[in-house]
């Protein structure tokens, strides 16, 4: 299932923002982009996401910026000590200017961009995996409501495979006797060539290959078929998987209809058929 959500905040001076993207996939595949010094919690992030997604490759993308990241602090002890050299060569050259203090600071170490204190690195985790759970919630929904439109489309296929199910029953009504007069008709032709050949034996055959030909079975299970289908999407919940193994047993039994086939109509059918069945298919891979 597709979907995208976004969700920001900020606790104290640190701004987060989560950014997830799901596109369809069979099984579920997570990938996290996380900042240096948050891989510790991508145990945690892993854990909620497998509670509430099954199926989708998931891009989790967190970003963190501290608000005063520009804010400097002075170092008093460094500058006590450059203070003191500047000092010393001022008196040591005649003449010098004495230390501005614009020059002092913009010597390394004189100024230092403030860290982040562990209270506020700690209430950031907190708030950062609030925000995963809730960012999830958003997807999921958004998941949902492709779910129903997606459904709404898999509904009408499976209606469309009934119809070529019904049309192709009709179609291979009578194709059983037809075949077994057809094939009659050749062994007479064959035993007035080859008298010697038993007639037992030969309606033996020709009522193998009958049955051989006769399609209402692989119809009647294609029927059911549909009718589970119907049925699991009644259920709505986590039917991917069995969408999958049920387009395997359609795909079967179009495959077996169109071998047994003796009729270009039957088997034209049959190939309509096959190709609703695998738009289906297509369908049921965005399917959780």
């Amino acid at each position: 299932m597709t979907g995208f959500a976004r969700v920001a905040g900020i606790v104290q001076d640190i701004a987060w923002t989560w950014e997830l993207r799901s596109v369809n996939g069979r099984s579920l595949e997570l990938r996290f982009r996380l900042p240096n010094g948050w891989d510790s919690q991508e145990a945690a992030f892993r854990d909620l996401a497998g509670k509430a997604l099954k199926r989708g490759n998931v891009t989790a993308n967190l970003t963190i910026k501290h608000q005063t990241e520009t804010r400097l602090e002075l170092d008093t002890v460094a500058l006590e000590r450059v203070l003191k050299i500047a000092t010393d060569l001022h008196h040591r050259i005649p003449g010098s200017q004495p230390p501005a203090p614009a020059a002092l600071l913009a010597l390394p170490g004189v100024l230092c961009q403030t860290q982040a204190e562990p209270n506020e690195e700690k209430a950031a985790t907190a708030a950062v995996l609030s925000g995963f759970a809730a960012a999830l919630s958003d997807l999921v929904r958004a998941r949902h409501s492709e779910g129903d439109r997606i459904t709404t489309i898999l509904r009408r296929q499976v209606d469309e495979i009934a119809s070529l199910c019904a049309l192709a029953a009709a179609q291979a009504a009578g194709q059983p006797a037809a075949q077994r007069a057809r094939m009659l008709e050749n062994l007479q032709t064959l035993l007035r060539e080859t008298p010697n050949l038993s007639e037992e034996r030969i309606a033996q055959e020709v009522a193998i290959l009958a049955s051989r030909s006769d399609v209402r079975e692989e119809i009647d299970r294609l029927v059911s078929h549909v009718e589970a289908a119907h049925q699991l999407f009644a259920e709505a919940v986590n039917i991917g998987r069995k969408l999958d193994f049920l387009m395997q047993e359609f795909n079967r039994e179009a495959n077996t209809l169109c071998s047994k086939s003796a009729s270009a109509e039957l088997t034209s059918t049959g190939l309509k058929l096959k190709a609703a069945i695998e738009q289906l298919r297509e369908q049921v891979q965005n399917i959780e």
